[in-house]
């Protein structure tokens, strides 16, 4: 530990598995009090073996209970958005019910906490917001991606619109955007896709393996950091090369 985030507060969402709950214990590590939420009570609860002593269960597409764990939990100095869903196939896959479902996760929940947390971080005078978006999307399209794709353009377009509207106010907004990252929903797409399906994610990255759910925490610290102060606005891309 290095402390680069000693005495900050640390609100993240979607903590239970993967890059959420990378984030939430990196930034444990480095010193943040860290608040970390999800809908599976049981995953969630195994942070507390990892320096994150606080959690609780929170469905992110409900706003009256977003409203209510802000209130609970007070102000924070870092939001990391992590909720979302990788919806499978083309726009004829996609019906009403599924681009509603991936909008209201993927993006809305992002609306939802920002607006519940900004106005403590606006009264502070600083904060640092970070939004979980993709590669897929914002730098390239990638197949059977359709309505996923479209969320993530909406996160990167959703975050430089709030760093514009508030970089005065000491608020920071920066969305990171991984490649195909080894995660327990990567390997659970990866295994509906049949023998060899974990091998077919790997064969498309030109470095010849997936990211880590950890390189991705990794960021995430940089970007909550003071380090990262006069950074704001920006896609962070971080996908070993998959859209060179």
């Amino acid at each position: 530990m290095s402390d680069r985030l000693r005495g900050k507060r640390a609100f993240v969402t979607a903590a239970a598995v993967g890059i959420g709950r990378a984030c939430a214990v990196a930034f444990a590590r480095e010193g943040a009090e860290v608040f970390a939420t999800d809908i599976d009570e049981g995953k969630l609860a195994l942070l507390k073996n990892d320096g994150v002593p606080e959690v609780a269960k929170l469905d992110v597409r409900d706003s009256a209970a977003v409203d209510a764990m802000a209130r609970r939990v007070g102000k924070i100095d870092i939001l990391l958005n992590a909720a979302g869903f990788v919806h499978h196939g083309t726009v004829l896959e996609c019906s009403d019910a599924d681009w509603d479902f991936s909008f209201d996760l993927n993006v809305k929940s992002m609306h939802r906490t920002i607006r519940a947390f900004l106005p403590g971080m606006l009264e502070a005078g600083r904060g640092s917001i970070v939004n979980i978006s993709s590669a897929a999307g914002v730098f390239k399209a990638a197949p059977n991606r359709y309505v996923y794709g479209a969320t993530k353009a909406a996160v990167a377009a959703l975050t430089r619109a709030v760093a514009t509207d508030f970089i005065t106010r000491g608020i920071r907004c920066n969305a990171i955007c991984p490649g195909t990252i080894e995660t327990p929903s990567m390997l659970n797409r990866a295994e509906a896709a049949g023998p060899g399906g974990r091998d077919m994610f790997v064969s498309r990255q030109p470095m010849g393996r997936l990211g880590t759910a950890d390189e991705i925490g990794a960021l995430a610290v940089y970007l909550a950091s003071d380090e990262s102060a006069f950074t704001t606005g920006v896609a962070h891309i971080i996908d070993g090369g998959w859209t060179l």
